[in-house]
C-alpha cells in the first residue's frame, strides 16, 4: 500500500504532541453585515467546544510527516509539478487581473517554496505553503486530527471577542502597532516594509484572546467546509463540493485590493489549489 493510501484509510496514525488550545462551545456571532458580501448575514450559531493548533503547521512540522510517511504533494503528483506563485509588477495594475501577479511556475513546492531554485533554509518556523487541501487532511489523519469548519476556524479567531472587526478588536493598528503579517503599501506593486512580502514565522506577531497566533495574515488557511454562498473571486462552482472556504487572510491581503484581514473573511477556492499564501492548521474534538 502507498504511503498515501495508509494515510487516507487511518493506518498508523500519528498523534502530535503539537500544542492544541480548547476553545469553548456556545452561541457564537460569525459573518459580517459591514464587509463584503460573501460575509453576510451576522448570525448566531450553535457549536461545541473544540481544539484548535496554536499555530499553522509549520515547515518544520510538514517535514517530519514527510519524512516518515513519505506523502507527495499535490504539486508535486501533477503532469507539471509546479505551484503558484506571486511576483510583484512593477507598477500600479488592474487589480481585476490577478494574472498579472500570479503565475504558474514549474518546480514550486513546499519544499522550494519561491520557485525551483529556493529553499527552506531560515524558514523552518514559517506556516507550510503550496499544499491543497488533500495534503493538509492527510497530515491532519497523520496527527489523529482534522481541519477545522469555517466557523470552528472564527470563532477560535475571534478570541473571545463578539461581534469585533478584528482578532484583536475593533481598532485595525492600536496605538500604530501592526498586528498581522498583511500587505503594507500598494498593491501589487509597492511593499513599505523594509522585507519583501512574504511569510513569516508563525509567531511572528501577538496571540489572540484565546492565546492562538497568526489567525489572521500570513497564509490562508484551509477548512474543511465547502463553500457556500457568493463567490468574491469568480462564478460559483458546478458542484458545491468543488470549492472550499479559506479562512484567515494573508500577506498579500491589502486595504486597497482584499481587506480580508478579519475573522468574519473568507474566500472560495478549488480543493486542489496550492499557492504560496495557503496554508493550514489541524483541529480535533474537544476532550
Amino acid at each position: 500500500m502507498s504511503p498515501q493510501a495508509a494515510i487516507v484509510s487511518g493506518n498508523g496514525v500519528h498523534i502530535s504532541d503539537a500544542p492544541m488550545v480548547r476553545i469553548p462551545g456556545g452561541r457564537i456571532l460569525v459573518g459580517s453585515d459591514a464587509h463584503y458580501r460573501e460575509e453576510r448575514p451576522a448570525r448566531e450559531i450553535d457549536l461545541p467546544p473544540f481544539r484548535i493548533d496554536r499555530t499553522a503547521v509549520t515547515n518544520r512540522e510538514f517535514s517530519q510527516f514527510v519524512a516518515q510517511t513519505g506523502w507527495v504533494t499535490s504539486a508535486e503528483r501533477i503532469e507539471t509539478p509546479g505551484s503558484l506563485l506571486f511576483r510583484m509588477t512593477s507598477g500600479p495594475v488592474d487589480l481585476h487581473a490577478a494574472a498579472q501577479w500570479w503565475s504558474f511556475v514549474p518546480g514550486t513546492n513546499w519544499r522550494c517554496p519561491d520557485g525551483p531554485d529556493s529553499d527552506l533554509a531560515g524558514r523552518q518556523n514559517h506556516p507550510v505553503v503550496h499544499v491543497s487541501r488533500r495534503d493538509a487532511e492527510a497530515f491532519a489523519a497523520w496527527r489523529g486530527a482534522r481541519l477545522p469548519s469555517e466557523w470552528e476556524w472564527e470563532a477560535a479567531c475571534r478570541g473571545g471577542l463578539r461581534g469585533a472587526a478584528y482578532a484583536w478588536g475593533d481598532a485595525f493598528s492600536p496605538n500604530g502597532e501592526l498586528l498581522a503579517n498583511i500587505w503594507t503599501g500598494a498593491f501589487p506593486w509597492y511593499f513599505s516594509r523594509d522585507e519583501k512580502p512574504g511569510t513569516c514565522a508563525v509567531d511572528a506577531y501577538p496571540p489572540n484572546g484565546y492565546g492562538l497566533l497568526g489567525m489572521i495574515g500570513n497564509v490562508w488557511e484551509w477548512t474543511s467546509s465547502p463553500y457556500a454562498g457568493d463567490s468574491c473571486c469568480g462564478p460559483a462552482a458546478a458542484e458545491p463540493h468543488e470549492l472550499t472556504a479559506l479562512r484567515g487572510g494573508s500577506y498579500l491581503c491589502a486595504a486597497e485590493y482584499c481587506q480580508r484581514y478579519r475573522p468574519s473573511a473568507r474566500i472560495a477556492v478549488e480543493v486542489g489549489t496550492s499557492t504560496g499564501h495557503i496554508g493550514f492548521r489541524c483541529a480535533r474534538e474537544a476532550d
